[in-house]
């Protein structure tokens, strides 16, 4: 079990929970969104996480994002991955800020769902809501958009830099697709190796630091955890968080500690997963209302978003660099074992979806399985 101290605790000014938290890649520097409904429109919050502190930075208000159905979403935000830059969409622009003052607004693809950089920094991945199969990728310095295949929902990077993991959802089932960047004009290119998942509705992937494992939280029906290793793709684990009530979406964290996934309950607790044994612990903390958010900073400390409007730092032990896997070696298996979709013709018809159907017969999978779902029907009860 991991001990963890509260390094850091603050109340936002307006009372209202912060729904949204994510941090710089590599800096001391975090993100927060909150929206107010009544006033229609997003807080954004930027605070200064070093030395184990909340220190804000800055605030600014953005535009509600709605979606097609005409409910309010979150507005999408990305991190560069090296410079302390943040950008935001606001209705028709992209807004960015950067401890110098706020940059230059880019113009915004119409209906903009979701944003990333590139792991170069070099372009600006954007998937919006009516793209009519295609996607945009934004040049930085100028604004200027290019079209490029379809994504969706956000954008995992793996830790080598060398691919990331995106979603193509449909409602009778989605994609996880894999893609390496450098493709034309900057946008992904996209892998044939890739996963399928049940429905849609699912959360942005997340790789493990270490690069060993990917987690999705869904879907659109039912509260859902999946875990696979990596390079193999093979299910680790796959649970109910949830059958009757609802739990954060953005609610997953993977700690300093290998193997380690973090998980925010209605309840205020978190729990401390082992994705390998399907064991868990219960931390509590001094309140229990019920997390709306969580996210680890760039250099492993857990940062945890209440309902009553806090936020909590969390320290955890760093993981030992011994036997350390190489998330390079990694990625090169990967990359060696698929080849890129073709430039032309429709994605499914070139995709080959990983089989794991063997990891279901296998009795210790499903022992993880059944231990991990006794944990969290123990964390409802």
């Amino acid at each position: 079990m991991t001990d963890l101290a509260a390094a850091a605790h603050l109340l936002t000014d307006h009372g209202l929970p912060v729904d949204l938290l994510t941090c710089h890649p590599r800096l001391p520097l975090a993100a927060g969104i909150t929206t107010d409904e009544e006033a229609d429109r997003s807080h954004v919050r930027v605070w200064d996480c070093s030395g184990g502190r909340l220190r804000e930075l800055a605030s600014f208000d953005v535009a509600v994002f709605t979606g097609g159905w005409g409910d309010h979403w979150l507005p999408p935000a990305a991190w560069h991955p090296h410079e302390p830059l943040l950008t935001v969409a606001d209705e028709g622009v992209l807004r960015r800020w950067s401890p110098d003052g706020p940059a230059e607004p880019l113009p915004a693809p119409a209906s903009c769902e979701a944003l990333a950089h590139s792991p170069d920094g070099r372009a600006l991945w954007a998937s919006t809501i009516d793209g009519d199969g295609t996607s945009a990728v934004l040049d930085p310095a100028t604004g200027a958009a290019a079209p490029a295949r379809w994504w969706d929902t956000g954008v995992g990077v793996h830790p080598s830099g060398e691919l990331v993991a995106t979603l193509v959802s449909e409602q009778g089932a989605t994609f996880c697709v894999f893609a390496r960047p450098g493709g034309p004009d900057g946008a992904m290119r996209q892998l044939r190796r890739a996963l399928v998942l049940d429905v849609d509705g699912y959360g942005t992937p997340l790789f493990s630091p270490d690069g060993r494992y990917l987690a999705l939280r869904g879907n659109a029906y039912v509260e859902t955890l999946d875990v696979f290793a990596f390079p193999s793709l093979r299910r680790v684990l796959h649970t109910d968080l949830a059958l009757d009530e609802e739990w954060p979406r953005r609610n997953l964290a993977f700690g300093p500690q290998p193997g380690a996934l973090w998980i925010g309950t209605p309840r205020g607790t978190l729990l401390e997963l082992d994705v390998e044994t399907g064991d868990a612990v219960e931390h509590r903390g001094p309140t229990d209302a019920p997390v709306t958010a969580l996210t680890a900073t760039a250099d492993g400390h857990l940062l945890l978003a209440r309902e009553d409007g806090s936020l909590t730092l969390l320290t955890a032990a760093p993981a030992s660099a011994v036997d350390a896997p190489d998330p390079h070696a990694d990625a090169a298996a990967f990359l060696a074992a698929t080849e890129d979709v073709p430039a032309d013709g429709e994605l499914e018809e070139h995709l080959l979806p990983a089989d794991d159907a063997a990891d279901d017969a296998d009795p210790a999978r499903r022992q993880v399985r059944i231990r991990a779902e006794r944990t969290f029907a123990e964390a409802r009860d």
